[in-house]
C-alpha cells in the first residue's frame, strides 16, 4: 500500500473500538462510532416522542445515493429493502414456468431458496469453477454469490459476463460478502442484491437491489407497499398506487435505526475509497495465508482446516472467527491490523 492508502485506512481505523481481535466481518461488521451515534440518537428520540417518520426519508435517499456511487451504478436504478432474499425472491418471482437457474453448489441459502421455493423451476447446482460453463441456451438466469460466504473463493464475474452475453442469460450476483471491500463491474451486471451489516457495517436491517434499466423493468414488485409509491406520504391508505419511478417502485419499507447508522457506515467507506479497503483487507487475507503456508487468493475471507478444538482454542486466545463446513473462517476488513494475523497464526500453530 501506498502512503495516501495507509494513511486512510489509518483514519478510517480510529472510528472503530473492537474489544477483541475481531476476525469476523464475514458474519457481521463492527458499528463505528458515527454510525453508533446515529443509531443512539434515533433511539433516544424514539423514547422520548420526539421521532417523525418523513423526517427520516433524506437519510435513506443518501445512503441510497452513496451505496449506488460505491458500486457505480445510478441511484435511479437503486431500490432499498431489508433482506437479501426479500430481492433474490422478486427476481425469482420473475422467471417463467420451467425457467433453468443455475447456481453455484453450496452457494449462501439467500440465493438460493427463493428459486428452490418455486417448484417449477430447474434449478442446477454447479461448482463455482465450473459455473460460467454450465450456461447454456436453456439458462435464463444465472445466481451466485461475489464472494463465497463459506471459504472466501471469489466469483468469476467477467467469465459469466461473457456467458450470459453468449446465451442470452441473465446474472443475478449477491454483494454481501463483496461490496464495500472489492470493485465489482455492477453496472453491466443483470441484478446485484446486498445485505449491508457485513462488510458495509451498517446495523442489520437494510438491504440494496441494483441492476440494469432493461433487467429492472422485468421486475415486478413482490410486496406492493406505500413506500414504494411516487409519493410516499400521500398512498398511506387504499387505493391506486401510483408506483414510484425507476427501481424506487421496488421499494420495501426502511426499518429505519439500520437506516440511520447505514448512512455514516457508507459515508465513512466513501471517504476511504473501495481501493483502499481492497488493498488492506486482502493485503492481511494473504498474509494469513502465507503464515499458513497457503498461496495468496486476494480474498478478505480466509477459509483453513482446523485441527480438533482448533476454533475453541482460537476464540480462548479472545480471537473471534466463525467455524463453516468444518473449518476455520477468518475475516479482515478496516479495523484489522498485521499483528491481528500474528496471533491468529500463532494460536493456529503454536
Amino acid at each position: 500500500m501506498d502512503d495516501s492508502t495507509r494513511a486512510r485506512i489509518d483514519a478510517a481505523r480510529r472510528h472503530f473500538s473492537p474489544g477483541t481481535v475481531y476476525l469476523n466481518t464475514a458474519t457481521h461488521g463492527l458499528t463505528p462510532d458515527t454510525a453508533l451515534d446515529a443509531v443512539t440518537q434515533y433511539t433516544r428520540a424514539v423514547a422520548e416522542g420526539r421521532f417523525s417518520p418523513a423526517d427520516a426519508d433524506p437519510g435513506v435517499e443518501r445512503a441510497r445515493a452513496s451505496y449506488a456511487r460505491l458500486l457505480g451504478v445510478p441511484a435511479e436504478n437503486t431500490a432499498i429493502g431489508a433482506y437479501t432474499a426479500q430481492f433474490v425472491g422478486t427476481v425469482a418471482a420473475a422467471l417463467p414456468p420451467g425457467a433453468e437457474v443455475v447456481v453455484a453448489a453450496r452457494e449462501f441459502s439467500s440465493v438460493v431458496h427463493p428459486f428452490l421455493a418455486r417448484t417449477d423451476l430447474a434449478v442446477r447446482e454447479v461448482p463455482l469453477e465450473h459455473l460460467a460453463d454450465a450456461v447454456g441456451p436453456d439458462t435464463r438466469l444465472v445466481a451466485v454469490s461475489a464472494v463465497q460466504s463459506s471459504d472466501g473463493r471469489i466469483a468469476p464475474l467477467e467469465d459469466l459476463l461473457a456467458a450470459r452475453d453468449a446465451h442470452g442469460a441473465r446474472l443475478l450476483v449477491d454483494a454481501t460478502q463483496a461490496a464495500g471491500w472489492l470493485p465489482l463491474p455492477a453496472d453491466r451486471i443483470d441484478y446485484t442484491v446486498c445485505s449491508t451489516y457485513k462488510w458495509l457495517l451498517g446495523p442489520r436491517g437494510a438491504a440494496f437491489l441494483t441492476g440494469t434499466a432493461e433487467a429492472l423493468a422485468e421486475l415486478s414488485p413482490l410486496a406492493g407497499n406505500w413506500y414504494a409509491a411516487e409519493e410516499p406520504w400521500n398512498s398511506l391508505y387504499g387505493g391506486p398506487l401510483a408506483p414510484a419511478p425507476g427501481a424506487r417502485r421496488l421499494d420495501l419499507p426502511p426499518v429505519w435505526p439500520a437506516w440511520a447508522g447505514l448512512e455514516r457506515t457508507l459515508a465513512l467507506l466513501e471517504e476511504t475509497g473501495v481501493g483502499a479497503v481492497h488493498a488492506h483487507n486482502a493485503a492481511l487475507g494473504d498474509l494469513l495465508r502465507a503464515g499458513l503456508g497457503l498461496e495468496p487468493a486476494g480474498s478478505a475471507i480466509v477459509s483453513v482446516a482446523a485441527p480438533a478444538g482448533g476454533v475453541e482454542r482460537v476464540m480462548d486466545e479472545g480471537i473471534a472467527v466463525a467455524a463453516r463446513d468444518g473449518r476455520l473462517r477468518a475475516s479482515f476488513h478496516l479495523y484489522n491490523t498485521e499483528e491481528d494475523v500474528e496471533r491468529l497464526v500463532k494460536a493456529l500453530t503454536g
